[in-house]
């Protein structure tokens, strides 16, 4: 309502219907997120109680867990040999980051991005006050973190009844949830002052993203090193010392309430001090001249190249984890167990000596899907620069449609191989140090790494060929083919022991080079041949259809 002396519209005017057309905006994004958190949660719950079914198992494995310090440092926090402390254990730290993650993206979502693309000032020439779009952000993001924690809570409190009967009691369960919901909400507030201090919705993301990473690091260093003031000064540390299932510090979530309601106050100081479209932060000079563009694939490398690094070090990281693993994998195969004969049923073989080399592969096939997504993405971003009219406008120089498109193609082939390079050169490198030989492993995993590459490139030749036939709905296929892809695939489904794979994933056909049997060269090959083929018949339809 607007002020009756003034005629300006009140503090929070407008702010109704700006919640209503984000929660319209977040339709197709908020509850992935949220369903994202509730099946992963019920995931590790699910997963521990089928592994580790009687207390024996529970005492071995929190045993194996407590000496290791990899795996130590990612749970966070001591564990007890009970279904509900070894399962949130595990899934905590995914979920307080995956909450953490969805609302900051979130909040930039719905102030700074609205800002550089125009529509906040069209937004603001009606009856809405200056609060009303960060307060709109505020409480939209704030809602999504709160329906992952209620709803996880509900589900878990579900589990404690017939005919599941884990046993779930309440009192912990909330105190997860409310673990769950107030990481979301420390992080939106970050965000918020992110939003005041960058001129662009690209440099808000990179200053709450590294406070994020910032926050995860001090966590997971204390936990790794003792030093527990480090996870003392961080927010993702402050979920995990509610100890949900344990003895319920309550206090901790009215910390994290707090610095909540802090960073919103600074958020709205700093919005009064800046002109609508600006950062409060000085903004960097380019270089006083343009560097040259040589043609397609230089271009086309200039606008990947910041993607692929991130890239490159979260693959690389990820690698290191898996391979610091190596050593407590080889202790736990070692000693004939439950445990052991339930890791190598899923893993796919017969006797322990193999066991360790499939085990390497398996999590070297989870980067591998991982992997396939950044294809995906690429092709997403051609279709995102010819709707923006920037394919356009690059072909109105000498540079041709399909030279255009090859540059991007070239680039992303590229890329995707060097994802797996890394992967392998980081995860051979370390195992070679932890347990292995560095002149026979480092070669083995570079190559096991490599031989995933042509199903990967398959994954984005289909998703391609969609942007060249059907390009409205290109985007929509593109997910949807990696979703099938990882969902139906070795790692991810449930039934693919049962149905002895899927042919149509390309996965499927690539051997386990890590069992010491002679590599085929086959399957890469005709994966080779019919990646060139799809992406042949892409460029084809896209020489013959309308751009734009």
């Amino acid at each position: 309502m607007a002020d009756a002396r003034t005629g300006r519209p009140g503090a929070l005017a407008g702010t109704g219907h700006l919640v209503r057309l984000a929660l319209r905006r977040e339709r197709g994004i908020a509850p992935w997120w949220i369903l994202l958190i509730v099946a992963l949660a019920l995931a590790l719950v699910s997963y521990v109680n089928r592994a580790m079914g009687t207390y024996e198992l529970k005492l071995t494995y929190v045993e194996l867990a407590t000496r290791n310090v990899f795996l130590r440092a990612l749970g966070g926090g001591l564990i007890e040999p009970r279904l509900e402390v070894i399962a949130t254990w595990r899934s905590g730290g995914f979920l307080y980051v995956a909450s953490a993650f969805a609302a900051l993206m979130s909040v930039v979502r719905h102030t700074r991005r609205e800002e550089d693309e125009g529509r906040a000032e069209l937004v603001r020439s009606g009856m809405v006050s200056r609060h009303a779009p960060l307060t709109a952000a505020l409480l939209v993001a704030g809602g999504i973190s709160l329906a992952g924690g209620v709803l996880t809570g509900a589900v878990l409190v579900g589990m404690g009844f017939e005919p599941v009967g884990m046993g779930f009691e309440p009192v912990g369960t909330v105190a997860y949830g409310a673990a769950i919901t107030v990481a979301g909400w420390v992080f939106g507030a970050v965000a918020a002052v992110a939003a005041q201090l960058a001129r662009s919705a690209r440099t808000a993301t990179a200053i709450s993203l590294a406070a994020l990473g910032a926050a995860y690091i001090m966590r997971y260093a204390g936990d790794a090193t003792g030093q527990y003031w480090l996870k003392a000064l961080s927010p993702i540390g402050w979920s995990h010392l509610v100890r949900a299932y344990q003895d319920e510090r309550w206090w901790l979530l009215a910390v994290s309430v707090l610095v909540s309601v802090v960073l919103y106050a600074v958020a709205y100081r700093l919005l009064g001090r800046r002109d609508l479209g600006e950062g409060l932060l000085p903004e960097r000079l380019g270089r006083a001249s343009a560097p040259e563009l040589r043609g397609p694939i230089s271009l086309a490398w200039r606008l990947h190249r910041a993607l692929l690094a991130k890239w490159a070090a979260g693959v690389a990281c990820f690698a290191a984890a898996g391979a610091a693993l190596s050593p407590l994998a080889q202790d736990l195969l070692s000693r004939p167990s439950l445990v052991v004969r339930s890791v190598t049923n899923l893993l796919g073989v017969s006797d322990t000596g193999t066991a360790l080399g499939a085990y390497s592969w398996y999590l070297i096939l989870v980067i591998a899907y991982a992997a396939a997504l950044y294809p995906v993405l690429m092709t997403v971003r051609l279709r995102s620069e010819e709707t923006s009219g920037r394919a356009e406008t690059v072909q109105s120089t000498p540079l041709t449609r399909l030279r255009w498109a090859a540059g991007h193609l070239v680039v992303t082939g590229l890329g995707t191989a060097a994802l797996m390079a890394v992967a392998g050169l980081v995860f051979g490198a370390l195992y070679s140090l932890l347990v292995g030989d560095l002149a026979r492993d480092l070669p083995r995993f570079l190559a096991g790494a490599l031989s995933a590459v042509p199903a990967a490139w398959c994954v984005g030749a289909v998703c391609v060929l969609a942007y060249g036939l059907l390009p409205r709905a290109s985007v929509a296929i593109s997910w949807t083919v990696w979703l099938l892809t990882a969902g139906l695939g070795k790692v991810v489904s449930p039934l693919y022991g049962l149905w002895h794979g899927t042919p149509l994933e390309p996965f499927h056909y690539i051997p386990n080079p890590m069992l010491g049997t002679p590599f085929d060269v086959r399957p890469a090959l005709a994966l080779t041949a019919l990646t060139a083929l799809l992406v042949g018949g892409a460029l084809t339809a896209l020489r013959r259809r309308d751009f734009g």
